[in-house]
């Protein structure tokens, strides 16, 4: 199997790995392994956002900031667009109550994440694509690594519940894991417009830069600083941008 092939599948089997708690778990995820979950896929991303995807950014662009802060903000606009679109993160909105009655709680949150998946899964690809222009393969190993790794609370966030719900344990890791499916399409995706991306490379890693952030800002964060145990998600955050910092710089 291709080094290709494995960093796109990664990111999936992250995902199907978290689904996979159901399995060895109670029916709801303990909150301080929550919390220290969410903190942890936190600090990955953010980690991934500046050294994988915004500083080869800067550089491919002959260190100019320009193509960086452009794709930065058009990837956070690209997810609050999709924020306003998709009325299952806006349920105080009248058109969201609607689709609230006709699906749960755990539903939404399954349809968000796998919304929120798909710049991940593009992150991915872009990175590939970027292999040999700036850009080194461990560096997209890294890459798919942290997103794999930030991924397996996000299946276990999704699957856990759906057990809870009534749903068996089966049903529930299925459905966690199609969460993920969106990821290696969105890897592939990107690789088949990779010849015609050229100078748009810089750009478009800091486009995924702006989508992950966004995702740790309007989801991960608020969520971790809900209720009890928030330090635990402030030590899981510091771990995981440890790990990927380690990871990029040392792989590249």
């Amino acid at each position: 199997m291709s080094a290709l092939t494995i960093g796109i599948l990664l990111p999936l089997l992250g995902t199907m790995l978290g689904s996979a708690f159901v399995f060895f778990m109670r029916k709801e995820i303990p909150d301080r392994l929550q919390k220290t979950l969410l903190g942890f896929a936190s600090g990955v991303m953010v980690a991934a956002s500046v050294w994988s995807l915004l500083i080869p950014s800067i550089e491919m662009a002959n260190e100019s900031v320009l193509p960086a802060a452009i794709g930065f903000m058009a990837g956070i606009g690209f997810l609050l667009l999709i924020d306003e679109l998709t009325p299952h993160l806006h349920v105080g909105s009248q058109k969201a109550e609607g689709l609230k009655s006709r699906l749960s709680r755990t539903m939404m949150l399954a349809l968000a994440v796998t919304i929120h998946n798909l710049p991940e899964g593009m992150a991915v690809g872009v990175v590939f694509a970027g292999e040999g222009q700036g850009l080194s393969l461990s560096a997209a190993l890294a890459v798919s690594i942290g997103i794999a790794i930030q991924n397996i609370p996000e299946g276990a966030i999704i699957s856990m519940p759906m057990y809870a719900e009534g749903n068996s344990r089966l049903k529930s890791f299925l459905i966690g894991s199609l969460s993920g499916v969106v990821e290696p399409l969105g890897s592939i995706a990107i690789l088949l417009l990779a010849g015609v991306l050229g100078v748009a490379l810089p750009y478009l890693l800091a486009f995924a830069a702006g989508a992950m952030m966004y995702v740790v800002v309007e989801e991960l964060i608020p969520e971790t600083a809900q209720g009890r145990h928030t330090n635990l998600s402030t030590i899981g955050f510091a771990l995981g941008f440890v790990l990927m910092m380690a990871m990029d710089v040392l792989l590249a």
